[in-house]
């Protein structure tokens, strides 16, 4: 009961959020993208429960914003770590053994194509086709941080000093 009671009372918390961000945007359908792109920054992804709030809260079908949120590469439909690293394997990159990076990367933190994003949700690997930074190959994004010619050592650091600070603050 006090277990059910708890989940209640977080998804009116969740709600409550999510109805701040709708009338910020005066709960236009013209505005479902950046409404998405906020709920998505709040929450690390859409759950399907969102998609329908939102959906029901505009007045429009759930597939619509589900086709929107499937659409663009931007939304994610399954939660993300705190820490997003989006590896590029575009050409300049793959030519650079941008591989070899996700390979470390993957090995350190028990992940794989399948599963991108460790079980205490810290971490998410994604590839991506380009990041627009080529003369960088291969290139990482650790968030919003670019960082370039990164070898597997250099991206094994970065990973290990967040792992350390993450514990430093428990």
């Amino acid at each position: 009961m006090q277990e059910t009671m708890e989940q209640t009372n977080a998804m009116i918390e969740h709600l409550a959020a999510v109805n701040k961000i709708l009338e910020k945007y005066h709960y236009q359908e013209a505005k479902l993208i950046p409404i998405l792109q906020e709920v998505q920054a709040n929450y690390k992804y859409l759950s399907k429960d969102m998609i329908s709030y939102v959906a029901t809260s505009l007045g429009i079908s759930p597939s619509r914003v589900y086709g929107v949120a499937t659409f663009y590469a931007h939304f994610s439909m399954s939660p993300k770590g705190k820490y997003v690293i989006r590896l590029c394997d575009g050409t300049a990159c793959h030519v650079k053994k941008s591989h070899s990076v996700l390979n470390a990367l993957r090995e350190r933190l028990k992940l794989s194509p399948e599963k991108q994003t460790t079980d205490d949700f810290l971490f998410t690997i994604e590839t991506v086709s380009c990041l627009g930074a080529c003369g960088l190959a291969p290139v990482m994004l650790l968030n919003e941080e670019v960082h370039g010619q990164v070898t597997p050592e250099k991206a094994l650091e970065l990973v290990d000093k967040i792992i350390a600070d993450e514990a430093a603050k428990k």
